[in-house]
């Protein structure tokens, strides 16, 4: 049934107040699937629908919903309805609300959760906002290296319900010291008077409270785990990032690349959500900054103006050689930021990169540079114009892969994000040098 069709059936029934229809009907629903559906409704029906979910979807519904609505739901809830969600919550999110939620909205949220949540929120929040400390949860199953397979079961059995994954158990030390991990499949696979100590997988991946959160995403998609462990300096286990949660970190550190790209100041809130003025803000800065560089292409133009009259066929031909370099530049500096974004490509492949690029370079410049100096054979039948514009592209597309994949390098060995070094900024360099290559050249073949 399509989502349409679903929130019309659920507008009807609350038209009708058939309440235990819709508590039913709702129970099918994947948590996910209703956040798309209250999104789409008024806010004023969403109270109602939201008291008749289950509690724990009710918890993972409002975990996923966005802090607005949040802060809604939980103005008008009772001290118990607060109570009762956040019990249901798992740590990491409670966290992620609070942080969102006013000062005011935060005090009546921690009046209402149990000391142990308080506790384990604030150690949370203490950490900087973009590290490992700051996504992690706090609600793993730890086993101790002593323990026999059977015991280990029988202490899953106790504390599953607290846990946000079972899938992978950490196993401390009685100091709290990460010794290595266990799947589940390994403890139901193993015998039960097997000690823990000898079925574990001696791990060495791990990351600190402090490590940065893309880091700590990346690593997990190195390594392709389910659950990261955290440790603190000593190397005491105090929390884990899940998978779903690295997923988040990529998904934002993708947009911030994407709006950098676009010479776009990153911003937090959604497209909608933002105003306009804020839209304008982060868009005008950079504006400003490309259109007072391009400025430069316009004076190199004027200084030859004179020049180029007695041959004008030769501007005709300058938004093609400022395209074919932009182009090229552009292109390389893409494949360079996302090698680097992976770690497919780092610092010490530098000259690797630039001797890469010199070869695709020469390549692209020599079919490029074949094929325009056919076309205007054809069109012009002039020999000099095309071997002027043939060694200009040759020139301009050479030079502009080595910007676009030096500048993005260099970003990243000045400690700055590659992404600001991408298609407008490369262009509007490409651009001036571009123009300087086809100049030359022209004004040496014609006499100029």
């Amino acid at each position: 049934m399509g989502e349409a069709t679903v929130k019309e059936k659920i507008k009807a029934m609350l038209v009708l107040k058939k309440y235990g229809d819709l508590r039913e009907y709702l129970s099918h629903i994947n948590g996910a699937d209703i956040v798309l559906i209250f999104n789409e409704l008024p806010e004023e029906n969403i109270p109602v629908l939201f008291r008749l979910l289950q509690k724990d979807t009710a918890a993972q519904v409002f975990a996923m919903m966005d802090s607005d609505r949040q802060e809604m739901l939980i103005r008008g809830f009772s001290d118990n309805e607060i109570h009762e969600v956040f019990d249901e919550l798992y740590v990491d999110d409670a966290a992620d609300i609070v942080e969102e939620m006013p000062a005011n909205v935060v005090k009546r949220i921690l009046k209402n959760t149990d000391a142990q949540t308080r506790r384990m929120i604030n150690e949370i929040l203490k950490y900087p906002e973009d590290s490992a400390g700051s996504l992690m949860n706090t609600e793993y199953i730890s086993l101790r290296p002593d323990m026999t397979v059977v015991e280990a079961k029988k202490r899953i059995r106790r504390v599953i319900a607290d846990a946000e994954t079972v899938y992978i158990c950490f196993v401390t030390d009685s100091e709290r010291r990460l010794m290595g991990l266990i799947s589940i499949k390994t403890l139901l696979l193993a015998n039960d008077d097997e000690i823990i100590q000898d079925i574990i997988d001696d791990t060495d991946i791990y990351v600190y409270t402090t490590t940065d959160k893309e880091d700590v995403a990346k690593a997990m998609n190195k390594y392709d785990l389910v659950a990261m462990p955290v440790v603190d300096a000593e190397m005491r286990l105090v929390g884990m990032v899940m998978f779903d949660d690295a997923i988040d970190v990529m998904q934002d550190e993708t947009t911030e690349d994407i709006e950098k790209m676009a010479a776009i100041a990153p911003h937090e809130e959604s497209y909608f959500k933002t105003s306009d003025i804020k839209h304008a803000k982060n868009r005008i800065v950079w504006l400003l900054i490309l259109m007072l560089s391009s400025s430069i292409t316009g004076i190199i133009i004027s200084n030859y103006e004179a020049a180029f009259a007695s041959h004008a066929i030769l501007v005709s031909f300058i938004p093609m050689i400022m395209g074919t370099g932009g182009n090229c530049g552009s292109q390389s500096a893409t494949l360079i930021i996302r090698g680097m974004s992976v770690d497919d490509i780092k610092l010490k492949d530098f000259l690797r990169v630039v001797w890469t690029e010199f070869r695709v370079s020469v390549i692209i410049s020599a079919a490029l540079a074949a094929f325009n100096a056919v076309r205007i054979m054809i069109q012009y039948g002039d020999a000099v114009l095309a071997a002027v514009i043939s060694l200009s592209i040759v020139g301009t597309v050479i030079l502009s892969q080595f910007i676009g994949c030096m500048l993005p390098m260099a970003a990243k060995r000045l400690k700055l994000d590659p992404a600001v070094m991408a298609s407008p900024l490369i262009t509007t360099i490409v651009d001036v040098a571009s123009l300087m290559i086809y100049f030359s050249i022209a004004t040496k073949f014609f006499n100029i």
